[in-house]
């Protein structure tokens, strides 16, 4: 059986270049379930698909709370994820203890790529199979971030990651324009929206599906599922509704103008 001589530990580049152990790490992202995150001026939307693995067992937490102004949605490895929200919330009570402020978003994001970062360049580690998307508030506003394992970092208006996730970002191109006039009702519509692309005809319901967010005087939360699922419903009904039927026009025969009865036709 063929074996690729170059990935054996992460450190070991190939002779175009390139690092299969961070390359792997990137696929394992790619293959893991869906999550999105959407962002307005005051508010930021994460939401992620989350079924189980067997009916005989419950499905595996993708958003967690990091603190009361930051979240993180995870497609991957989910036991990486758990290790890094760990450690993003380590960085945020550190920092409130000794400054009594909160933690600036883009400050913990570059110290999360960092950590990332190391995973790359040490033959003993692995790069962390996971990607997240940190969504936060802090005085400069609301913001949207994607941390690869790679350790690169980019912010966003809107993303998706995850398995067939190209189809919520060809939804979400689409209108990203408008989003930052929108509503957090809004957001989260458009976040069903776009999860509901990923999920190629499958029915979407609040059991496979979580949905949090964060903005101005409200702190990060993961949204009841009731309300969830009231949302979806509304969704639908709205896509099933009959469109109203057009007017019927008169037709050209019956107009005509008392005055020039007797006119000649026009020439064409």
């Amino acid at each position: 059986m063929f074996r690729n001589q170059y990935d054996t530990d992460v450190t070991t580049w190939s002779p175009a270049g390139r690092l299969f152990q961070v390359e792997y790490a990137m696929e394992a992202v790619k293959q893991g379930s869906a999550a999105v995150g959407l962002r307005s001026r005051t508010h930021v939307v994460l939401a992620a698909v989350n079924k189980a693995a067997s009916d005989l067992s419950s499905h595996q937490r993708k958003v967690f709370k990091v603190d009361d102004h930051v979240g993180v949605a995870i497609a991957g490895l989910t036991a990486d994820g758990r290790v890094l929200s760990r450690y993003l919330r380590n960085e945020c009570i550190n920092h409130s203890f000794v400054y009594e402020a909160p933690l600036p978003v883009g400050r913990l994001v570059v110290r999360l790529a960092d950590k990332a970062q190391v995973c790359t360049q040490r033959s003993w580690k692995r790069p962390y199979g996971v990607g997240l998307l940190v969504a936060g508030l802090d005085e400069s506003g609301a913001h949207l971030y994607y941390n690869c394992p790679s350790g690169n970092y980019f912010e966003y208006q809107a993303f998706a990651i995850g398995s067939r996730s190209q189809a919520a970002k060809t939804y979400l191109e689409r209108r990203f324009e408008s989003f930052d006039k929108y509503s957090s009702e809004e957001l989260i519509k458009d976040a069903l929206f776009a999860i509901k692309e990923t999920l190629q005809g499958e029915k979407l319901t609040s059991s496979i599906c979580t949905v949090a967010i964060v903005g101005v005087g409200e702190p990060f939360h993961i949204i009841d599922q009731q309300a969830v699922q009231e949302m979806i419903e509304a969704i639908e009904a709205r896509e099933e509704a009959p469109a109203e039927p057009a007017e019927p026009a008169e037709p050209a025969g019956d107009i005509q103008d008392e005055g020039n009865q007797d006119a000649a036709p026009m020439e064409i």
